[in-house]
């Protein structure tokens, strides 16, 4: 017998019994269908998390950020994230560049329309990366040293923009209160108009002999002069402001970067830096402890930031560079460890979902074996003829494995279009849901060739291991007692 007529007999058989056949070949297309439908919703938002770490390009970015005294530290023993520290981490094997989250208070004037939002300072290179490529209009800057600007969709929003591309060209003064060492010191020396040396008249120098007088008027003037240079740092600020074109906007719907309403090139933001503080007690304090309160303005700044991105080169693996940023004293969170540890957790959600499609494909398996001895019993004088005509028992055992391969083989395709339409009309409802709730509809199945190739084999060796009791049983029939058969 050959192949063709070995497949030509068993799906001449499988027609003859249409109703065992289609009952068995039911219960393999609903498995299969349950399997394809389970894998394609981890296999769909998986999928979803895939394009979003490679959209923004997440696989090569490192967030470094300070170790804080809530952490059980010792804080002298902290290791400050400044501009020096941040040229080290930069120099690491693997490192393409790193750059600080610089943001601060601003004023945005757009078209007689003033708010008060935030900036931040990016440099060309970060501009240049997958996480800042995406543009709703423009471009990105064309130097650090540009008086250009780049705006986002929250931008938008705050002046009710619905037009990117009205944007573009357009121009936006950008405005700082800054507070300075001079503003404080001027009111320690002048407050409401009276001068430190009016009020050292007031002093009774001749009682500066005795202890208590002199202790309580090194008291007061100590702890007025103190309370004059805070109230003068807080309150006496200076405007700082700057014209800039509006060159692009930006697309910042994306979950896992912190991007402020407007982004400015390196030079302007330097400019804003270098002018003072932005006038916080806490910026007050961070300038204390650093040693920069006393520092001009033409100095170079090392101040402190709260994170440094790191982004690196392609092909270098991330485990070193973080190894080496927490040898440093910082914490450092990588988003391509975040991605194995989801990677890891879907696989273990795949073969739960597996688990379970194996066990409906158990369940169709003794149908498939159940059929066949059915099969056997009612064709043992055929069984009998064909081995009195020549057949051996490996050509009589094949034409059995190759009708159970075709229950499989048929029920996995059928299972397999069964499936996906199940999971077709799941994405609808789901879509419709979101849409509902005001949220962006998002496809949540996929079916990938891996997930069809997997089902479809899956179907098949299934088939042939429940196929395999029965045609080897056929396979030992005696042919004179088949022939005897009634």
């Amino acid at each position: 017998m050959t192949f063709r007529d070995v497949i030509q007999t068993g799906l001449g058989n499988l027609w003859r019994m249409k109703l065992r056949a289609s009952l068995t070949l039911l219960g393999v297309i609903i498995a299969i269908a349950a399997f394809v439908s389970m894998l394609s919703a981890g296999a769909g938002m998986q999928k979803k998390i895939n394009e979003q770490f490679d959209k923004l390009g997440l696989l090569f970015t490192i967030q470094v950020s300070p170790i804080h005294q809530e952490d059980g530290n010792d804080t002298s023993k902290v290791a400050p994230l400044n501009d020096s520290t941040m040229e080290i981490i930069s120099k690491l094997p693997g490192v393409q560049f790193a750059y600080p989250l610089d943001d601060y208070k601003i004023v945005a004037s757009f078209n007689d329309t003033v708010i008060n939002t935030h900036g931040q300072a990016l440099p060309i290179r970060a501009l240049n990366t997958k996480a800042f490529s995406t543009m709703s209009a423009g471009k990105a800057f064309d130097s650090d040293s540009v008086k250009q600007t780049i705006v986002t969709d929250e931008f938008l929003e705050d002046f009710k923009i619905t037009e990117p591309d009205s944007l573009i060209g357009k121009q936006l003064i950008v405005s700082i209160e800054v507070a300075t060492f001079d503003s404080a010191l001027v009111h320690i020396f002048m407050d409401d108009g009276k001068l430190l040396w009016n009020r050292l008249r007031e002093i009774r120098f001749d009682s500066l002999f005795n202890a208590g007088y002199r202790s309580r008027i090194v008291q007061r003037e100590l702890g007025a002069a103190i309370g004059r240079f805070i109230d003068g740092y807080l309150n006496s600020r200076t405007t700082v402001s700057e014209t800039l074109t509006i060159v692009g906007v930006l697309d910042e719907s994306r979950e896992h970067l912190r991007i402020q309403p407007v982004i400015l090139p390196l030079a302007t933001a330097q400019k804003f830096s270098s002018a003072g503080f932005s006038g916080d007690m806490t910026d007050l304090i961070a300038s204390l402890s650093s040693g920069q309160l006393f520092q001009s303005s033409g100095m170079e700044s090392n101040k402190n930031y709260s994170r440094v991105t790191i982004d690196l080169k392609q092909g270098y693996s991330h485990k070193p560079v973080v190894d080496s940023v927490k040898a440093m004293g910082f914490r450092a969170f990588s988003y391509a460890q975040e991605f194995e540890e989801i990677t890891k957790f879907f696989t273990y959600f795949d073969m739960g979902l597996g688990v379970i499609g194996l066990i409906a494909l158990f369940v169709a398996s003794l149908g498939i074996i159940n059929t066949m001895m059915m099969s056997i019993t009612e064709r043992r004088r055929e069984i009998g003829v064909l081995k009195s005509l020549g057949a051996d028992e490996r050509e009589i055992k094949l034409m059995f494995l190759v009708e159970s391969a075709l229950i499989g083989s048929i029920g996995s395709i059928f299972g397999i279009l069964f499936g996906w339409g199940i999971s077709r009309v799941a994405s609808t409802v789901a879509k419709s849901f979101m849409v509902r709730q005001g949220e962006d509809p998002l496809e949540l199945f996929a079916l990938p060739l891996w997930l069809i190739a997997v089902a479809f084999a899956l179907g098949l060796l299934v088939s042939l291991v429940a196929g395999y009791y029965p045609s080897s049983r056929a396979a030992r029939i005696d042919p004179v007692e088949a022939l005897r058969y009634e």
